[in-house]
């Protein structure tokens, strides 16, 4: 039911925010020279996959979990891109190509081991890793891996229909900033 669902909405919403994706992705063109950013992410049974976002830092950036990462790499653009989770968007072509849900673990890096072995203690990497779920609306980033990896049991134990709609809505409304750096 769940692929269904995420199937769908990826699909329609791709077809229907085409527009907000080529004005971006134009811009993204004057911002950065590279308004789409791909990157190796750990994967349903830790299997790599490439997560698409668009660009919010300048494309000399280390490849680091965001909340490492300097405020002073982001653009103009994309602070604003972020702010509305419009970065997010790209990720439908994964959710589409069933390599992510709408809804499940966000999927993190490779080098962050400490993460890793949390979530594999609890077999958070047996569900697809999602766009949004239950710790980026509590505000739970990677920056603390054990209670992150704790929040992601829980959701995917205790994940409703009703929770999945519940976590996508309190996302695009702006509840939880998830992933978004914090200052230093």
């Amino acid at each position: 039911m769940i692929r269904f669902v995420d199937f769908l909405v990826s699909f329609f919403g791709l077809f229907f925010l085409f527009p907000i994706f080529a004005l971006v992705f134009l811009i993204g063109l004057f911002d950065t020279g590279s308004p789409i950013f791909v990157q190796a992410r750990v994967g349903r049974n830790k299997k790599a996959f490439n997560l698409i976002k668009f660009r919010t830092m300048s494309v000399e950036t280390k490849s680091v979990a965001s909340h490492l990462a300097s405020n002073a790499s982001i653009t103009k653009l994309g602070n604003f891109l972020r702010k509305t989770k419009i970065d997010e968007l790209p990720q439908l072509i994964n959710v589409l190509k069933g390599e992510m849900s709408l809804v499940g673990p966000r999927p993190n890096l490779f080098n962050q081991v400490e993460l890793i072995k949390e979530r594999d203690a609890l077999g958070v990497y047996d569900v697809l890793p999602g766009v949004t779920g239950l710790a980026q609306v509590q505000n739970i980033d990677m920056s603390t891996p054990t209670l992150l990896a704790k929040i992601d049991k829980q959701m995917i134990d205790s994940l409703t229909i009703k929770d999945y709609f519940k976590y996508i809505i309190m996302t695009a409304t702006g509840s939880g900033s998830g992933d978004a750096l914090k200052p230093k």
